[in-house]
């Protein structure tokens, strides 16, 4: 009877994988279609994919590479498409199979008005990649003020450190003093201490 029991059981878990395996193929075609929308620019496709009932697809990712939609528009510095897809619920903190946030993406490619909309809906400003850089390194290493300025602003830590051990003040730090991005870091920091103090001081 307990062998019957166990073969009912096997049966009964294969047949719920069965039936799992074209949903999941469903659910992956649909990923791709969409995706494919967006890198084609086909607002008519992809907004019919994203009303679908229960559709998720707006955070599909690419098998291959990872990235999702707003890699794809962060790419080609599309604050139309950007602002349509985190409108419609996509997550701004996926990462790739590199680690790489469309806000670092954006960093990266020096695209300030991408890296304003994605923190203003909400981006992790010091989520890092595989190799440990934050896009506040990345605007540093850009040599990039308006950028850094941005970053900072909107609360990036320029004392974090990469896979190397060095923070975006010590990469500022090796492109010598008095330079910009050294500059907006220490203005940065001052500020800091400034609220700090009025915030914890006397006349609190």
């Amino acid at each position: 009877m307990r062998r019957f029991k166990v073969i009912g059981a096997i049966g009964a878990a294969a047949a719920a994988m069965a039936l799992a395996a074209p949903a999941a193929a469903q659910r992956m075609s649909e990923g791709y279609e969409f995706l494919k929308a967006v890198k084609e620019r086909d607002g008519t496709k992809a907004t019919a994919a994203l009303d679908k009932p229960g559709s998720t697809v707006v955070n599909a990712r690419d098998i291959a590479s990872g990235e999702s939609a707003l890699h794809l528009v962060v790419q080609r510095r599309d604050s139309t498409w950007l602002r349509f897809l985190l409108g419609r619920g996509a997550n701004p903190n996926l990462a790739d199979r590199n680690g790489t946030t469309a806000l670092q993406l954006a960093s990266n490619l020096g695209w300030s008005e991408g890296v304003e909309i994605l923190v203003a809906k909400g981006a992790a400003v010091d989520q890092t990649d595989s190799a440990g850089e934050t896009p506040l390194i990345a605007a540093v290493h850009r040599r990039d003020p308006a950028l850094v300025r941005a970053l900072l602003k909107a609360g990036a830590n320029a004392e974090r450190s990469d896979n190397s051990g060095r923070s975006a003040r010590d990469y500022a730090l090796l492109l010598g003093a008095q330079n910009p991005i050294l500059l907006e870091l220490d203005k940065a920091r001052e500020e800091r201490k400034a609220r700090a103090a009025k915030s914890y001081g006397p006349g609190a």
